[in-house]
């Protein structure tokens, strides 16, 4: 599931929340051995390595949310379908999608109304399986696949209820919180007469009772470690409340069901022909950061440079605000390679998969016509090698995608600080790591934001990606993907890092992924020369 960084709150993690200090600017194009920072080192390697080398355009799809494509930085590296007339209604190229100029919608209808939020799977799951399992055990069933899917809607619905009670919980804490702070601050305004309040108002704010003294003393520390004001306390906790709100009232509400706006025959895994050409939709601001990281125009002069410059993007969506669906990730894998992409960009997972094979078939579809796929790890900090992430390399009869990469995210601090917190980790799935941790990248109507994921660290990946395809563009994707994990900086290899979903447990970097390696853009480029 796209999402950033949120888990379920208490008081003591929400005075936690912020960062007391800030990622240096452009991080992720910077060179450790240059700058001292772990970045890709993509602007050392323009400077030194491919100044005077020929470059061959490439088209990169981004599988998400959709992307803005009129961003000022990003309009001008769109893939434009060359095919396809704009607006005329009519099937130009042939392809089976209308007037499909920037890529396509899967989440979407005929009649131009989208899929915004959606179910988690386990909902669409617990849905499907609730009226024949619940209450039942296995002496109730003779059929051994009824059997194992008794297990799977009994470990399904165990999820379901932890996640549940954990949003739930969430949810009501955030809005006491929102609510408390916002009494505070009607107060203050009347008292003080103040319209910023910040840690010096509120030291002067005498709480009427115990409701309101609890109140104070969270609002307090959180303006005091963030270093801002009351009132952008309170709107960096309302953007949180949003998306508990969206798994509330949406990704964990069996009653919720939005499919019928696509009109698909859900029950149909291989129909191709539905969704509509409203690639940006209406909330973009997951694909549209991811895109500029890939591929945000360099030296403009405005916003920020992505890490790739001869690169189309392809807008593919098939993300909604939920978990994204098997049907949608296949046909979005399928038209991405069929209209020319050389690279898909996956920043997307969930716990569960509705139809693996259908998905399986469309990654097995990539693999042969030359296309590297590469997909964030997760934001659980779970060890993937043990708990499911969907989509994956893995088939189902244990055999493995080879144009498939698993992206664990670094952040820009050092030493035992290196590995985010939030990322999904493990030894024998993680492929590599690479920076996910406030990536400043574009966000919808022309705006520039910091957030924080595997969802960042799978572009910066999919960019490095590029260029080497870009300039070496008879690379098969297994021979990109060998380059990018031998050529990977191994310096943190043995050393202790803090594990993932931890306070101070240390464990050795090479633990948490099988290569145990940084991508680096710079390195990369040295290694694909000489092969």
């Amino acid at each position: 599931m796209k999402k950033i960084i949120i888990s379920a709150l208490t008081l003591s993690t929400l005075v936690l929340c912020s960062q007391t200090n800030k990622r240096p600017d452009n991080w992720i194009n910077l060179d450790p051995g240059v700058d001292s920072i772990n970045g890709v080192g993509s602007n050392r390697a323009y400077q030194e390595l491919l100044k005077n080398k020929k470059s061959k355009t490439i088209i990169v799809g981004v599988l998400d949310s959709g992307v803005d494509f009129e961003h000022e930085d990003l309009k001008n590296v769109m893939w434009t379908n060359p095919g396809e007339i704009a607006n005329n209604g009519i099937d130009d190229d042939k392809n089976g999608y209308i007037d499909d100029i920037h890529g396509w919608n899967f989440i979407g209808g005929k009649d131009g109304k989208n899929v915004s939020d959606d179910n988690l799977e386990m909902t669409r799951l617990i849905r499907k399986l609730k009226s024949k399992y619940e209450g039942k055990t296995e002496i109730d069933f003779k059929n051994k696949e009824e059997k194992i899917e008794l297990k799977l809607y009994e470990e399904i619905k165990a999820e379901y209820s932890k996640t549940k009670a954990q949003f739930d919980g969430g949810y009501n804490q955030l809005k006491f919180l929102i609510d408390g702070f916002e009494m505070i601050t009607k107060k203050i305004n009347s008292d003080q007469g103040k319209s910023q309040i910040t840690s010096i108002e509120l030291e002067k704010f005498l709480p009427a009772n115990e409701n309101d003294s609890t109140i104070k003393t969270v609002a307090l520390s959180m303006v005091k470690r963030s270093g801002s004001n009351l009132e952008e306390t309170i709107g960096g906790l309302k953007a949180a409340f949003e998306q508990y709100k969206s798994y509330v009232e949406c990704g964990l509400n069996e009653a919720f069901d939005p499919r019928s706006i696509v009109g698909d025959d859900y029950s149909n895994s291989n129909e191709r022909d539905y969704g509509n050409n409203d690639c940006n939709g209406p909330d973009s601001f997951h694909g549209t950061h991811v895109a500029g990281i890939i591929a945000a125009s360099r030296n403009n002069g405005i916003g920020m440079d992505g890490i790739a410059a001869d690169v189309k993007i392809m807008a593919v969506r098939c993300v909604p605000a939920g978990d994204e669906r098997d049907k949608d990730v296949a046909n979005a894998i399928r038209y991405a390679v069929d209209n020319g992409a050389k690279i898909l960009n996956m920043s997307f997972g969930k716990r569960f998969s509705w139809d693996k094979k259908v998905v399986d078939d469309a990654v097995k579809y990539a693999e042969k016509k030359g296309v590297l796929l590469i997909h964030a790890a997760g934001n659980d900090n779970a060890d993937i090698d043990i708990v499911n992430h969907y989509p994956c390399k893995k088939f189902e009869n244990n055999s493995k995608a080879e144009n498939f990469m698993d992206i664990g995210a670094l952040s820009w601090k050092r030493e035992t600080k290196i590995v985010a917190p939030f990322s999904n980790y493990g030894k024998n799935t993680v492929d590599i790591f690479a920076p996910g941790v406030e990536i400043y990248s574009t966000v919808p109507k022309n705006g520039y934001k910091d957030a924080s994921g595997t969802s960042m660290a799978a572009p910066v990946t999919a960019g490095v990606a590029a260029v080497l395809k870009s300039y070496y563009p008879n690379l098969s994707p297994q021979q990109l993907k060998k380059i990018l994990i031998e050529s990977s900086l191994k310096n943190y290899k043995n050393k202790k890092v803090i594990k993932p979903g931890t306070k101070d447990e240390l464990i050795e970097f090479k633990e948490l992924g099988k290569n145990g390696g940084i991508i680096n853009l710079y390195e990369a480029i040295k290694l694909a020369e000489k092969l």
